[in-house]
């Protein structure tokens, strides 16, 4: 069956999609309708932490498939409560709302803010974000995304939004208390911006300056919750203590599942009435959230995880010290890499093809950096694997420029 022929007929075409059909997932590989594996780098972007066909994740199906997969907010709905006593006791004192997506997420977090902002009446308004950072595609969270080519032209909701740059405190310090932002919103890792890390001493720096300013910091954990870096939140790392945690992708171990986590300022600004949504949060994904918690809060996965992460970057270092003209440098954290490359778009697209018919599969962001989103639960030899394959392809890379 030709199912890119089919795909271009009937759906709307808002993505690029690589040629492959993939009728089932095992382990940290995907197949194809051909029946070919392929080591599975990118996990829905960073949606599968666990991998496909995890045993935890197929028990929490059937359980809770067999009980009940729908019921309204309008009844209790324990699934949910577990997870959120659960989320609450391993970041900060509050209450979690929760939604379908990460741009949902968002799109709480705005009117959760702006919610704060009319009861607290201190003046402040409106959000700081960094440059090139992305926080979804719906109209209000577009509004926060500093990406052109993501907002266009698309209309734009009226509230205030400063842009920042990275690593720079002090201009953080003179928005804060010059233009008065209700909120810093930020993600410890630009991912769709490149993967670029916020240093430790940044995050400290900005939740200092948040308090003495009295802004809310609102740390957006989408992409990098859910154990990605190395922790279960990536803001963790840096000691800080937020005021708003936003969370989706991963938490629902491969089901639409996000949230807010809303600390003391914010726990009780909503009303009923005020925000609400139809399935968030499902209950099916609920009890995935939960069986994804049970594998990410075993000493035995933590030890794993951090074996593996080292093996990872150890590896990479490896290779860029050997390939320096094509590999710019590495960032990122944890099990979120970013691989700038030292070629053109043209180049780089055409190396993600030549992996991809040699059965891996990885992403590309900004035209020309590989980005590795592993699963969480990727194995050394998975590891040798790629890296035997990707050094075989940097090979065949022109020269660039000195990293």
């Amino acid at each position: 069956m030709d199912w890119r022929s089919l795909d271009e007929h009937y759906i709307v075409s808002t993505y690029k999609r690589l040629p492959i059909a993939i009728a089932k997932g095992e382990g940290n590989y995907l197949y194809d309708t051909d029946g070919k594996g392929y080591l599975d780098l990118f996990t829905g972007l960073a949606v599968n932490i666990l991998g496909h066909s995890h045993p935890r994740i197929l028990r929490a199906l059937r359980e809770q498939g067999e009980s009940f997969l729908h019921i309204s907010n309008v009844f209790l709905n324990p699934p949910a409560i577990k997870l959120a006593q659960r989320l609450i006791e391993r970041t900060i004192p509050g209450k979690v709302f929760f939604t379908n997506s990460g741009a949902e997420a968002t799109e709480a977090a705005i009117k959760l803010i702006h919610k704060w902002t009319v009861s607290e009446g201190t003046g402040r308004a409106g959000v700081a974000v960094m440059k090139n950072s992305f926080h979804g595609r719906t109209l209000g969270a577009l509004r926060l995304t500093r990406q052109p080519h993501v907002y266009q032209d698309f209309p734009q909701p009226a509230f205030p939004v400063y842009e920042m740059d990275a690593e720079d405190l002090e201009q953080l310090r003179v928005v804060c208390r010059e233009q008065k932002p209700a909120a810093v919103l930020m993600e410890p890792v630009l991912g769709s911006g490149g993967v670029v890390p916020l240093s430790e001493a940044y995050l400290k720096g900005a939740a200092e300056i948040c308090r003495e300013t009295g802004t809310l910091l609102a740390i957006d954990e989408i992409q990098t919750g859910m154990g990605r870096t190395g922790t279960l939140f990536a803001y963790q790392q840096a000691d800080v203590i937020p005021d708003l945690i936003l969370f989706a992708k991963g938490a629902g171990g491969g089901l639409p599942l996000g949230g807010v986590i809303a600390g003391s300022k914010l726990q009780d600004l909503f009303k009923p009435g005020d925000h609400g949504t139809t399935f968030a949060p499902s209950p099916l994904s609920a009890a995935l959230g939960n069986a994804v918690l049970d594998e990410l809060l075993d000493p035995a996965f933590d030890e794993h995880l951090r074996e593996v992460i080292a093996y990872l970057w150890n590896g990479l270092e490896e290779l860029r010290t050997r390939f320096p003209q094509q590999l710019q440098s590495l960032r990122g954290k944890g099990m979120m890499v970013g691989i700038p490359l030292s070629v053109s778009p043209e180049d780089t697209s055409r190396l993600q093809q030549n992996l991809l018919g040699q059965g891996i599969l990885v992403d590309v962001t900004q035209k020309t950096i590989v980005r590795l989103l592993p699963p969480l639960t990727l194995k050394r030899e998975d590891v040798d694997r790629f890296l035997q394959v990707f050094t075989s392809e940097i090979e065949k890379l022109p020269a660039g420029r000195e990293a």
